[in-house]
């Protein structure tokens, strides 16, 4: 009986040297960001194209609110989708619509546009231009010439996501 106390006193003894161990570090977790650290400018400028890259996830967000570019400039819109859900659970795209168009309203039309890819049917008028949608782990881009100076909204037109995944898009 005494040996079996001095075992479970000894591997208890061990288990807690190991566990309150100090100087080794955890090794991290690597992983990969899409965030351009190097940099805080949300457009990049090469000749007259305009690259804006938006960033969307699992958690109903685009990494960016606000995204700028100059009137008549070619841009170069991609969306990247750093989730791990499908498509048909946690789609984005970004749609960005043309000055005076009610979010609400858009947004309400594209909910039930599914077999258009969440964009209504008729819109052309209200839409700037847009993105396909895509699901986690996905990218897709567009490109398009930048409407006259002003501000116009951007959002996700998947069902109930404009809510959250809205931002602004300025043109000087």
């Amino acid at each position: 009986m005494k040996k079996v106390k001095y075992i479970v006193a000894a591997t208890l003894t061990c288990m807690m040297m190991v566990n309150c161990g100090g100087g080794e570090k955890k090794k991290e977790k690597e992983s990969f960001s899409y965030e351009n650290k190097s940099s805080k400018e949300e457009v990049k400028e090469a000749s007259n194209e305009a690259n804006i890259v938006l960033v969307g996830d699992d958690l109903m967000k685009f990494d960016k609110t606000e995204i700028k570019a100059k009137a008549g400039q070619k841009v170069k819109l991609t969306l990247r989708h750093k989730g791990k859900l499908d498509v048909n659970v946690m789609g984005h795209n970004v749609v960005i619509l043309a000055k005076g168009v009610d979010l609400a309203a858009f947004a309400g039309k594209a909910a039930s546009a599914r077999e258009t890819n969440y964009i209504p049917a008729g819109s052309e008028s209200e839409i700037i231009a847009h993105t396909g949608v895509i699901g986690g782990g996905q990218t897709t881009s567009i490109e398009f010439v930048a409407p006259e100076a002003g501000t116009y909204d951007f959002i996700c037109s998947f069902p109930g996501h404009y809510a959250m995944m809205k931002g602004k898009f300025v043109v000087e």
